[in-house]
């Protein structure tokens, strides 16, 4: 007579093994995550959260094995009878033996649960407020949306999704989000600053991708998920925390975490006295480095960069963070804000190297962008001074030299100083993104444009969120007459700084590129009113059928705008194609001194006219080379 043989997930599940199995796993994992965030307070190395998971993974085959040659009865433990066998219908409850398993499993179950919404609440805790506070705090006080630490401000407000790298990220790579602020509301600057620090401490480390303030700083208060951010920034791991000063004392708490799955890989709580926030500073830089195991940067000629006050003065270090959130804003009331904030840094530290140059940054983009006649030749005059101020301070500065860089560029058209003071910069700071960009912004004046369009895409590599530079690779792309790729990028320089000027503008030079008449007018029409969108306007005309609107809106530029904007006159005329206009305008431009003449060698408007002998003669007056890779409007 045949006996009825169980099959094996019969007999798994006879033997309790399936229980066992599951409640390991989960208790496991448990022991994981306990380790993973305490070991590190304890100052325990990393290996031994390895050491953890090896043990536990070797330990889950024994327990799966035990499980299947023994059973727990109320008698004892005892090994396990085969199905068939007389001892296999002795009586004992198998059903009490498994209710226990099942009580062991939701109880650790629970556990996990628990853990797990307490990292939720933790991590949003150093991530900021929630929407609904954020929403309150924004209806309270519209100002707020001029204050670069308002919630309202972040470029991340009102913005398209901008689409991450595709490229494949580093294990050496980290951003540092803005530490949160658990002080006083006016103590903003105060983490920010640590943050700040931060940022430019770990890129002295060779071999280490950090992220830009400009781009890290874009997901303060974020809800999104440690991986996406991790993904739209390029990097493996987030530096994040929060900071909280009371009186002469201060806590801060770091924390390093994997991006894509938010485990934390070094955390502690430091609370010391606020004068020695800087000693702090270094203990979290050395710690986060060695977690990454980042070794000082030895590269020929680099020299260890500092954006602190060399007094230690921490009054002048928060001014001189008021002045680079407020610069990130990039408008014209924003400027004055960053130049009146950098004159208080100086104030309180008058030997402030890096506040020097930053004032000479502002003054130079804010002559160059905004200014025209007396007031620009004042503003340029007020850079130099602070250029000169900072280089005498300390010639080792690399933003220094970018300072120094920027003015002969925009200010004295001294094109090859201008290069050799960018690549001094580089040399002194190799992984300093704005000494990338600016090399690029003075070679593409040169004619070099695709090495312009690469040392660029390297900027962004560090900065991925910088609006202004995507604007400037458009600019590139569109002398290249890669149009698809330009519009591309200076739609991403839109969504990521809507309100900023002369962004619809080229966006109009783009479709007017394309002989869109219709597309370049819309697109004029959204640029900001003033002098820029007159501008957009007298261009994306000239390409219509309205030849009195277009007289009309040339006749408005001249009239209101020669001082300023003769450059751009003269491109409207290489539109209408007329050349005597282009080229009188050109020579008005460069009396002067627009800054607008950089574009010379990557204009395709003006391009029109590069094998007119005037145009090589104006070249050799500038002080360009008449060789250029970019390519003429047809």
């Amino acid at each position: 007579m045949a006996t009825d043989t169980p099959g094996f997930f019969e007999e798994l599940k006879r033997r309790h093994v399936w229980r066992v199995a599951v409640a390991y796993a989960i208790a496991a994992w448990l022991l994981v995550q306990v380790a993973t965030q305490v070991f590190p307070f304890f100052d325990i190395p990393n290996w031994a959260v390895r050491l953890v998971v090896v043990v536990l993974a070797i330990g889950f085959v024994i327990a799966v094995v035990f499980a299947w040659i023994y059973e727990l009865t109320p008698e004892g433990i005892r090994r396990t009878a085969s199905a068939d066998s007389p001892e296999a219908r002795e009586p004992h409850d198998t059903r009490a033996v498994g209710r226990k398993l099942n009580t062991v499993i939701i109880t650790v179950l629970v556990l996990a649960v628990l853990l797990l919404g307490n990292q939720f609440v933790w991590h949003r805790g150093l991530r900021g407020a929630s929407d609904a506070a954020l929403t309150a705090a924004t209806a309270a006080n519209p100002a707020q949306a001029t204050d670069p630490h308002s919630a309202a401000s972040p470029a991340l407000a009102n913005v398209a999704p901008v689409p991450a790298s595709t490229a494949a990220i580093p294990e050496k790579s980290v951003a540092v989000l803005p530490f949160a602020n658990e002080g006083a509301k006016g103590e903003q600057f105060f983490s920010d600053g640590l943050s700040e620090d931060l940022i430019t401490a770990l890129s002295q480390f060779a071999g280490l991708k950090v992220i830009s303030r400009n781009s890290a700083f874009q997901f303060r208060d974020s809800r999104d998920s440690s991986a996406k951010i991790g993904q739209l920034l390029g990097v493996a791991h987030l530096l994040e925390g929060s900071v909280q000063r009371a009186g002469d004392e201060v806590r801060i708490t770091a924390t390093l975490v994997n991006a894509s799955d938010g485990a934390v890989v070094w955390t502690k709580r430091y609370d010391k006295p606020y004068k020695d926030l800087f000693s702090l500073q270094d203990a979290i830089t050395l710690a986060v480095a060695d977690a990454l195991q980042a070794k000082l940067m030895t590269a020929p000629g680099a020299v260890v960069q500092s954006d602190r006050p060399p007094s230690g003065n921490l009054a002048s270090f928060t001014a001189y963070q008021h002045g680079v959130a407020y610069f990130e804003l990039n408008t014209e009331a924003s400027l004055h804000q960053a130049i009146a904030a950098y004159e208080d840094a100086i104030r309180l530290d008058p030997h402030y190297t890096v506040a020097y140059a930053r004032l000479s940054l502002a003054w130079t983009w804010l002559a160059g962008e905004l200014l025209g006649g007396a007031q620009a030749q004042q503003a340029y005059a007020n850079a130099r001074q602070a250029a000169d101020t900072a280089l005498k301070l300390d010639s080792g500065s690399s933003l220094a030299h970018l300072s120094r860089a920027n003015l002969l560029l925009t200010a004295d058209f001294d094109w090859t100083g201008a290069e050799a003071e960018y690549r001094r910069a580089l040399q002194l700071a190799p992984n300093d993104a704005e000494a990338q960009f600016g090399l690029g912004n003075v070679l593409s004046a040169l004619g070099q444009v695709r090495q312009a369009v690469a040392l660029t895409h390297k900027a962004l590599a560090a900065d991925p969120r910088h609006a202004s530079w995507y604007y400037w690779l458009s600019v590139y792309l569109a002398g290249l007459g890669q149009l698809d790729a330009a519009r591309q990028a200076s739609t991403t320089a839109i969504a990521l700084q809507p309100g900023a000027v002369n962004y619809y503008d080229l966006l109009t030079v783009i479709d007017v590129l394309r002989g869109n008449a219709k597309s370049a007018l819309a697109a004029a029409q959204r640029e900001s009113p003033g002098v820029w969108r007159d501008i957009a306007m007298a261009r994306a005309l000239q390409m219509g059928t309205d030849r009195a609107s277009a007289d009309a809106a040339l006749k408005n530029l001249i009239a209101k705008y020669s001082d300023v904007s003769a450059y751009q006159i003269a491109q409207v005329y290489a539109l209408r194609r007329d050349a005597d206009n282009t080229f009188k305008w050109l020579d008005r431009a460069w009396a002067n001194r627009d800054p607008g003449i950089q574009f010379l060698l990557y204009d395709p408007f003006i391009l029109r006219y590069r094998n007119d002998p005037r145009f090589a003669a104006f070249c050799k007056k500038v002080g360009l080379p008449t060789t250029t890779d970019a390519v003429a409007m047809k």
